[in-house]
């Protein structure tokens, strides 16, 4: 009697630069129990000028059609025999950030052809959570959310609030909104309303996880349109099934409940409950800059790499002291440069914490840290402890392995 053939997830990740896509399959025999059969990873190219000029210069928007293409090209790459064993499918995304669509028209599916896939129709720009439209004058004046987490510029709740004063007519041409893998599990699925996990919820401000609730009341009473608030479900729950043939992934698939990228990168590569995730996302140093940086060891310079502040710090912007005429180098600049980010990171969770806390181990994620061997040192230099370093496919994986390993809680007696 012939085997069955071992179940195929596929993960999909749309980050901020590109969009990530990776095949899962059970592997008994393997220690962590599964394997990578292929991935893919397309830039996406999507930064787009605001659709409201009060907006820029701060706006950071994308267009969400280069999106998609980016992730079709994805799809499009990935074995097509392999495509077709798929049995579940799990999305994780860049948080924070916020789109709106018109329900039932958000896109348009295609049929019959080498590749059916969707396009999006009815559907706005994508507001990053890099957006820097919110001044801390305006978000002074916002509600006070009853919430673990304070509000900041680029959380899907203060875009919208800004909207709301700034551009109302624009927010009157949609009945839906959520973040771009939110807006992609609605479409494969056909949801008439989209679901969000908590994760996503909680990076857009005015959410309590302990209720699992949005602030109803608070925002009400400001004027907001809760109506565009998604439903809420938990990360590993399924949120439906594809309703059409996807490349070859067979129509009535799973589709998992969109996670948030953070959260996909760190569970692709926990194995222990004594490790520490530590992502660095999206490197923008270039391999000739880390070549220098990688012969100079040390340098006395100092960067603090924070041009656009913190969120719990918006006002400490970047600074570059103790510059003397021998620290100039590319080398010494880019050195100083990945110690400030890493630095930067330590600062708010140092070495000594996680000691307290019982960690072990540092697992790392994220394009930056699979790319930057500069970085990776700087990490060791910054926390002691042994530090496993993951792939460029990490979020895509996570989110993969969330459906995977959900599966097979399912088939348990």
């Amino acid at each position: 009697m012939a085997m069955a053939a071992p179940p195929v997830t596929l993960g999909v990740d749309l980050g901020t630069t590109s969009v990530k896509a990776a095949l899962v399959e059970a592997a008994p025999g393997d220690p962590s129990g599964f394997v990578v059969l292929a991935s893919c990873v397309r830039a996406t190219r999507a930064e787009a000028a605001a659709q409201s000029s009060a907006a820029a210069p701060q706006a950071r928007e994308q267009d969400v059609n280069r999106i998609i293409q980016a992730l079709n090209e994805c799809l499009a790459a990935l074995p097509q025999q392999e495509l077709r064993k798929v049995c579940s499918i799990g999305v994780s995304g860049q948080m924070h950030g916020v789109m709106f669509w018109k329900t039932g028209q958000g896109c348009e599916w295609t049929e019959g052809g080498a590749a059916p896939g969707f396009e999006p129709r009815a559907v706005s720009q994508l507001v990053t959570w890099q957006d820097g439209r919110c001044s801390p004058g305006f978000l002074a004046s916002l509600p006070q959310p009853e919430s673990h987490l304070s509000v900041a510029t680029g959380f899907g709740c203060a875009t919208i609030f800004w909207l709301l004063k700034n551009s109302p007519e624009f927010l009157k041409s949609y009945d839906a909104a959520g973040t771009i893998h939110d807006y992609v599990v609605a479409m494969l699925c056909g949801l008439p309303r989209p679901l969000m996990s908590d994760q996503n919820a909680a990076s857009w401000g005015y959410f309590n996880t302990q209720s699992q609730t949005w602030n109803v009341e608070i925002l009400r009473a400001s004027g907001f349109p809760v109506h565009l608030l998604p439903d809420i479900a938990q990360p590993t729950s399924v949120a439906g099934r594809t309703s059409h043939v996807w490349f070859e992934i067979p129509k009535g698939t799973q589709v998992g409940v969109a996670l948030g990228d953070f959260q996909a990168s760190v569970y692709s590569c926990m194995a222990q409950r004594t490790d520490a995730g530590l992502e660095v996302e999206e490197s923008t140093v270039y391999s000739r800059m880390i070549q220098a940086a990688a012969q100079q060891t040390d340098t006395c310079l100092t960067i603090t790499p924070t041009v656009l502040g913190e969120r719990h710090l918006p006002d400490q912007l970047a600074s570059v002291t103790r510059i003397s005429s021998s620290d100039l180098s590319l080398g010494h600049v880019t050195r100083a440069l990945c110690r400030g980010i890493v630095q930067n990171l330590h600062s708010m969770l140092p070495f000594q914490q996680l000691q307290e806390w019982g960690v072990e181990r540092v697992v790392s994620s994220g394009s930056a840290l699979s790319r930057n061997e500069v970085l990776k040192q700087e990490v060791q230099r910054a926390y002691p402890f042994p530090v496993y370093f993951g792939q460029d496919v990490d979020a895509a994986v996570g989110a993969a392995l969330v459906m995977f390993q959900g599966n097979l809680k399912q088939k348990e007696p």
